[in-house]
């Protein structure tokens, strides 16, 4: 899988597309990383290729939800929502983070202000606290400019990006 054209982007969603693979880049045992609308949809995915290391180092067992980032997305928007059910029944407010921990890996998803969801899939080798800080930054440099317009942008240039690649 090659990275995302940016090319023909507006600057908010080449700052976007930076920032992501900037957290990819930044954080050990990040397999996988999606930015998906509070309706559930795809507006933005790491490239696998990114994070070889941590891909070589685990070569003879699966990196991520069977490597797609749709199916990230669909992971993320179905334990966002559950959380926010959840929250919702306890009258606890709204959710902030959510982490799930599995003998092999993490899954970690935090709230971005517009209700869109940021999940990251790291490896069992990650720290849980540097991944947790390092989506703080990212949520609190990218949520004020995830406008209506721009997630429709990010969505129109996903799929183009898959129109070209015959998916």
């Amino acid at each position: 899988m090659t990275a995302p054209s940016t090319f023909g982007l507006s600057s908010e969603a080449r700052n976007l597309h930076w920032l992501l693979s900037n957290l990819v880049e930044e954080v050990a045992g990040i397999q996988s990383v999606a930015v998906v609308s509070s309706d559930g949809l795809l507006l933005l995915s790491s490239d696998p290729g990114r994070n070889e290391e941590a891909r070589e180092a685990r070569s003879e067992k699966r990196t991520g939800p069977r490597g797609s980032a749709a199916d990230l997305a669909t992971i993320v928007s179905g334990i966002g929502s559950l959380t926010i059910g959840a929250a919702r029944l306890m009258d606890f407010g709204g959710v902030k983070h959510t982490m799930v921990a599995m003998d092999e890996g993490s899954l970690f998803v935090m709230s971005i202000s517009d209700g869109s969801l940021l999940g990251v899939h790291g490896s069992a080798e990650c720290d849980m606290s540097v991944v947790a800080y390092h989506m703080a930054l990212f949520v609190g440099r990218a949520g004020h400019v995830l406008t209506p317009e721009l997630r429709t942008e990010l969505r129109k240039s996903l799929e183009a990006d898959a129109t070209r690649s015959g998916q």
